[in-house]
């Protein structure tokens, strides 16, 4: 029993300790909270106290820059209360000003007033005066009218008509006395001139084709310039612009195009192609920008060959190079290097003869077809841009005229312009100098011989020497002999307003008179 109570005693002692032990430790734990809820609430007032100085500044700021603000708007307001008090005293003088003017204008109204009445009172007075001589004047005219058995309106047409027509035939008649003692005087020196000029020349006739026959030696390279399924062949033609036409002829190809470059750049190309042996599309695209190449720096190498041949000095580089694209190019089928190498010599030849400058003359002669060779795609007409082009590499005055003027879309300020516009016809005129195609040809012919019937008069008309002339058929009964030389005169006008013709046009007005009767 009483180890019972031992044990129990035992286990209360244990219970007591355990307890206490746990007090202990709650009270530490207690005081390590208190501790910390210390330090956290010590922190939080630094930081209050850090913020609440942090706020402080920044509403300093905000009030100096508010208080500078305000000042800087109180002085705009202070000098715009100057300004406005000046504006103000301006207003009011002003004002004075203009009630002073006001008085002035009031015053001079009542002169005007004065004047008015006074105006007013005297044309009354001419109105009256004018209506009797109105009446007066009526009373004339009817009595004139009555003599006379016509009114003023149809006497007025009848003298106007009249008069027209008298001044008309007299100055036709100066004209044509005009015209006839200068063609004797000039005409035949003129001719001469012009001979001369032509025989000391004496230039080939050559035309250029639209087609240039590619020698091969035998028929089995055709082949190989086709390819397979005609890759090669249309490969060529996309790259040249040209048409290759490989047909049954033995050991030839056609190359046709208009462009005599993109035909000369094809035929190159084939060459070089045929001579190495490898013939495949990328092949060809290479061999052609090469030829492409080369044939440029042949271009430039013309112009400056036919500027030494010719004497011509001091040209532009880039001068040099349209004038040697001209001979890819031709007029008509006339190729234009030719042309405009023929021209050149002419004008030299004939502003010799005249006494005027033949190396500014020969110049102007070779650039003049400048325009058709342009750097750029242009809407101006080639003598136009020719022009301009001249101007811009710093030609003489004279020769940009001449080059602008030989078409007479400008007029003509010097004697070389003419020379120039009169050899280009010479050249371009001569038979075989250029190809027509038949059916332009032939409208030609047409339309000149309907033009002449649209006059009145004209019975007939016939377009003669390849359309050079013109005989026009009037009737006697219509037309007298002074209005024949108008009918000529006008004909003559019409055509060269209106048609577009190589060289000249001779027009000849016949009027016969036939009186036939029968013996019986």
């Amino acid at each position: 029993m009483e180890t019972i109570y031992a044990v129990i005693i035992s286990i209360m002692a244990l219970l007591i300790g355990i307890s206490v032990g746990y007090f202990i430790k709650l009270k530490v734990i207690s005081n390590k909270a208190d501790e910390i809820i210390k330090n956290a609430n010590d922190q939080a007032e630094i930081i209050k106290k850090n913020k609440i100085l942090e706020a402080k500044e920044h509403y300093l700021k905000i009030k100096n820059d508010f208080d500078k603000n305000s000042k800087e708007k109180n002085q705009k307001l202070q000098r715009y209360e100057k300004k406005l008090h000046q504006f103000e005293q301006n207003l009011n003088s002003a004002k004075e000003e203009l009630q002073k003017k006001a008085k002035k204008i009031e015053l001079k109204n009542k002169e005007i007033q004065a004047i008015k009445e006074n105006l007013t009172k005297q044309i009354e007075i001419i109105e009256l005066k004018n209506k009797e001589l109105d009446e007066v004047y009526k009373e004339q005219v009817l009595k004139l009218e009555n003599l006379a058995g016509m009114t003023k309106d149809e006497a007025k047409v009848q003298l106007v008509e009249s008069l027209r027509e008298e001044a008309k035939t007299e100055s036709m008649a100066q004209i044509h006395d005009i015209i006839e003692e200068t063609k004797l005087t000039s005409q035949e020196e003129a001719r001469k001139i012009v001979i001369r000029t032509i025989q000391r020349v004496g230039s080939e006739i050559a035309s250029n084709n639209a087609i240039t026959v590619f020698h091969i030696d035998n028929d089995e390279i055709k082949g190989r310039i086709i390819g397979r399924e005609g890759r090669n062949i249309r490969a060529l033609e996309a790259a040249t612009g040209v048409e290759i036409i490989v047909d049954d002829t033995p050991e030839a190809i056609v190359l046709s195009s208009f462009d005599p470059f993109r035909r000369e750049v094809a035929r190159l190309a084939l060459e070089q192609l045929v001579a190495d042996g490898r013939i495949h599309p990328a092949r060809i695209e290479d061999i052609i920008k090469k030829t492409k190449k080369q044939l440029d720096e042949e271009i430039l190498e013309i112009g400056k060959r036919t500027c030494i041949d010719l004497g011509i000095n001091g040209l532009h580089t880039q001068l040099m190079r349209m004038v040697g694209k001209m001979k890819y190019r031709s007029s008509y089928g006339q190729n234009l290097l030719h042309h405009s190498i023929e021209v050149a010599k002419m004008c030299s030849l004939m502003a010799a003869e005249l006494g005027l400058n033949p190396k500014l003359a020969k110049r102007a002669g070779l650039l003049h077809d400048i325009g058709k060779v342009p750097e750029e795609e242009t809407e101006l007409p080639h003598a136009l841009y020719g022009k301009q082009m001249a101007e811009k590499y710093n030609e003489k005055p004279q020769v940009c005229n001449a080059i602008g003027a030989h078409h007479d879309e400008i007029e003509m300020d010097n004697l070389i312009s003419p020379i120039v516009q009169v050899c280009d016809a010479i050249s371009g005129a001569r038979p075989g100098a250029r190809r027509e195609i038949v059916e332009t040809y032939a409208k030609r012919l047409q339309d000149l011989e309907t033009l002449a019937l649209s006059f009145r008069g004209v019975t007939k008309s016939y377009a003669i020497q390849a359309g050079r002339e013109l005989r026009v058929i009037a009737a006697s009964d219509k037309v007298s002999d002074k209005e024949a030389d108008i009918l000529a005169y006008e004909i003559a006008k019409k055509i060269q307003k209106e048609m577009t013709y190589p060289g000249q046009i001779k027009v000849t007005v016949i009027r016969e008179r036939r009186a036939v009767d029968y013996a019986k």
